[in-house]
């Protein structure tokens, strides 16, 4: 993610409205929602942010990211109606991650205050307002379509009114099998890592070194070791549960904790503060490296189970489920599911070639559906650490237009989303013909995606000529 991208994704629901109305009472209004002004350096701001993280405007700015302003205005007047509450400490939580994120890019609270170019704390309060309100949005919306039902007559009828040039080209998919392997780590290794880090916790603790100095220097966790090791405000579940057994039990700032393993290496911790059921920390992380004797020991092995399966002494199912060391797939037989959450495919078991790993993608292009690959290594995509795998091709999906027997849930998903868009718009249509709109003059002359934000005395739409 951008981090511009990030910052401006919080704009145009909030904008700071409020802190803008109180420093400039001369300010210029541009549109009145119900007694809720909307100013023109709110609309100015997110348009300011949308052209520095590249976000696409579709239509006159001045036009669009007002009527989004007012439509968010409405959605958050239902919710008061409605009396829509959110997860506080939920929304905190994700706030504490957002913040995490922008120090991690930028290297240091410090930073951040540079380039937001004001207080940290201020800018997390706004983060905090703008993820309140978006939640908020999101359930009234929720409602208005919990009730939608679908049944595959529907999607059947909806897929044969759609034009040709509407019905989307699908790439080439696959389905994947996985069966990996980790490369035995020598003893020597790991009691070498676990000296090193005994090392570290006893110039600590003697006042020889501060903490973060040695995590700059010799931790290799790249996203926290630029920060001194520090990482942020969590939650007890957003860590591995050794990990967080050891950090949640810390209680003096000064000392460091004992070793703790998890599938990420080795670390040792120390507390910054604790904020009720969230912590701060520092840790530095120790990785025991691979020789290329234990990986060429892991191909063999791995080459030779391929073997036994080709052979069919057992299957890739079984392999999977008694020999792979993959904790996602090894329940699953094996079967990938695509995590990428930009993806249409995502939570699915298709992958288009890109949305693959690289290693395994190669691999996957000269296979037919049934073939089992030979052993190859590739990045383990959690830990960054090498692995050796094999994967079985269990289906290829030709790029093809769109067709039902292929791909029915997205044709499915295309007309929910069509069905609740106009539930949603015929909703706001309503509302807003009940609700007071001014638009002041400057701000008229567009053409918005919603009729009846211009009434007459009457309350009955202008024409739009």
């Amino acid at each position: 993610m951008n981090i511009k991208h990030l910052i401006a994704a919080f704009s145009v629901l909030a904008a700071f409205a409020s802190s803008s109305a109180q420093n400039n009472i001369a300010e210029e209004v541009a549109w009145v929602i119900g007694d809720e002004p909307i100013y023109k350096s709110d609309i100015e701001k997110a348009y300011k942010d949308m052209l520095q993280s590249r976000e696409p405007v579709k239509g006159d700015p001045y036009c669009v990211i007002p009527e989004e302003l007012a439509l968010n205005r409405l959605f958050l007047h239902q919710a008061d109606i409605d009396t829509v509450e959110v997860q506080e400490a939920m929304i905190q939580q994700q706030a504490d991650q957002q913040m995490n994120y922008l120090i991690s890019e930028l290297g240091s609270r410090e930073k951040v205050e540079q380039y937001l170019n004001m207080p940290f704390s201020q800018y997390r309060d706004y983060v905090v307002s703008s993820m309140r309100d978006r939640s908020r949005i999101m359930q009234v919306r929720h409602s208005l379509v919990k009730d939608l039902k679908i049944t595959p007559s529907d999607v059947r009828r909806y897929y044969s009114t759609l034009p040709q040039d509407s019905i989307p080209l699908i790439p080439l998919e696959v389905e994947v099998q996985i069966v990996t392997l980790k490369p035995l780590i020598p003893r020597e290794e790991i009691d070498n890592v676990k000296a090193r880090l005994r090392e570290y916790s006893d110039r600590v603790n003697k006042g020889e070194s501060e903490f973060s100095t040695l995590a700059i220097l010799y931790s290799e966790d790249p996203g926290s070791s630029v920060r001194g090791g520090e990482m942020g405000f969590m939650g007890r579940g957003e860590f591995v549960p050794e990990f967080a057994a050891v950090a949640f039990n810390l209680n003096d700032p000064k000392k460091v904790s004992k070793i703790v393993e998890t599938e990420y290496g080795f670390h040792i911790i120390q507390l910054i503060e604790k904020r009720g059921d969230r912590i701060n920390a520092r840790h530095i992380l120790l990785k025991p490296k691979v020789n290329d004797k234990d990986l060429t020991d892991a191909l063999t092995r791995l080459d030779s189970i391929r073997t036994d399966i080709v052979d069919k002494k057992f299957t890739f199912e079984e392999a999977a489920r008694f020999i792979s060391h993959d904790k996602d797939t090894r329940f699953s037989r094996g079967v990938m599911v695509n995590s990428d959450s930009r993806s249409r495919n995502y939570g699915t078991t298709r992958f288009e070639m890109s949305e693959l790993p690289q290693e395994i993608a190669r691999v996957v292009a000269n296979m037919n559906p049934g073939d089992v690959s030979e052993a190859f290594v590739m990045k383990d995509p959690k830990h960054n650490s090498d692995i050796v795998a094999i994967v079985k091709l269990t289906n290829r999906i030709d790029a093809h237009t769109a067709n039902l027997a292929d791909d029915f849930q997205m044709i499915k998903s295309m007309y929910q989303n069509h069905v609740e868009g106009e539930i949603v718009r015929k909703w706001l249509d309503k509302k807003i013909s009940e609700t007071y709109v001014r638009i002041e003059d400057g701000w008229r002359g567009c053409d918005f995606a919603h009729k009846g934000w211009i009434k007459t005395k009457k309350g009955e739409d202008l024409d739009d000529d």
